[in-house]
């Protein structure tokens, strides 16, 4: 399970942020009790002390120092009895001055162990779904949403033998399941059919669920993927950002490309779609892309080893019936 650097390194600037603050806050409640309280103040100057006295000894390489050790340290215990038995008095709870860590697992560290703490990941996934919702409106679009009543369920399109809602009843069902059972060995997927039948939907709610469980999800249409690509490759607009960005289309676990087809197609975005595919063939980053071109117009706008690589490695799931946004708007 790969995790986005881009938002990987938001994450931790948020985290870093937010243990600033932490520690701001306790300066604040520290300087506001020390002018009340002023002994809280002598006792915080005195436990410093101690800290001085424990670390001038060890230097000095003293012999025996075990009694003088054990001495400091007792003043030390006494000092923080002192303190807390102070702020108790006043109605504060007896750890209200404690450096505590902001995160109690990591310890602040950002790593618990060899995995990075799930403060982190946390913020992760919050700053990933944000993302996604931006592009994908994924507060509305969700398996659940997904409505079946708009696709006929009375005439038989001879192609397939079905009904159109037979058939979206069908894919609907293996993009729930595909989404449930997200993992690095699952398939790829192309989407195709005509505009307004629910493949950006059913995309946006494949990309909810996969996020939610942890995977680095990327979201694009095929115009600003290969704009990206042109500004990465000819040092246009801000070409590190560029870079980025097309790094995270080929290294996220799901990159999801809807629109395929609407881009002008020149030498070079036949040639960025057929090093995007096959490079993630190659690296097993799983792929759903959407296009609103049936499979025979595709052939005529890419070279056959693109459509060898996408009829060949992708799960083809073909769409027809109305468009559901007209159905919607009739009603």
């Amino acid at each position: 399970m790969a995790l986005d650097g881009k938002l990987l390194t938001r994450a931790r600037e948020l985290r870093a942020d937010q243990k600033m603050a932490h520690e701001a806050a306790l300066f604040e409640r520290r300087e506001t009790l020390y002018k009340a309280i002023p002994r809280l103040g002598e006792i915080d100057e005195a436990l410093r002390e101690t800290v001085r006295e424990t670390i001038d000894f060890a230097l000095a390489g003293r012999a025996n120092p075990e009694s003088h050790l054990i001495a400091i340290g007792e003043r030390n215990q006494a000092l923080q009895a002192e303190s807390r038995a102070i702020l108790v008095e006043h109605g504060y709870p007896a750890d209200y001055l404690d450096d505590t860590p902001f995160c109690n697992i990591c310890k602040d560290t950002g790593h618990d162990g060899v995995r990075i703490c799930s403060c982190i990941t946390d913020i992760y996934r919050t700053l990933q779904a944000s993302e996604l919702s931006n592009l994908l409106n994924l507060g509305e679009e969700h398996f659940g949403a997904f409505s079946l009543d708009y696709y006929d369920d009375r005439t038989i399109d001879p192609r397939f033998g079905m009904t159109a809602r037979e058939n979206m009843a069908l894919i609907l069902d293996f993009c729930k399941t595909y989404a449930d059972t997200f993992s690095a060995s699952s398939m790829n997927l192309f989407l195709v059919g005509d505009p307004g039948l629910g493949k950006t939907f059913l995309s946006a709610c494949i990309a909810k669920v996969v996020s939610e469980a942890g995977f680095s999800v990327v979201y694009d249409t095929a115009q600003s993927l290969f704009a990206r690509f042109e500004e990465e490759k000819f040092g246009r607009g801000d070409a590190e950002d560029a870079q980025s960005e097309v790094n995270r289309y080929l290294n996220c676990d799901l990159l999801i490309l809807d629109d395929l087809g609407t881009e002008l197609t020149t030498n070079f975005t036949i040639s960025a779609l057929y090093d995007l595919i096959n490079t993630r063939l190659l690296r097993k980053k799983q792929t759903v892309i959407s296009s609103n071109y049936s499979l025979e117009s595709l052939h005529k706008k890419y070279n056959p080893q693109i459509m060898s690589r996408l009829e060949g490695e992708y799960e083809v799931l073909t769409f027809f019936g109305r468009d559901i946004r007209k159905l919607k708007k009739e009603r």
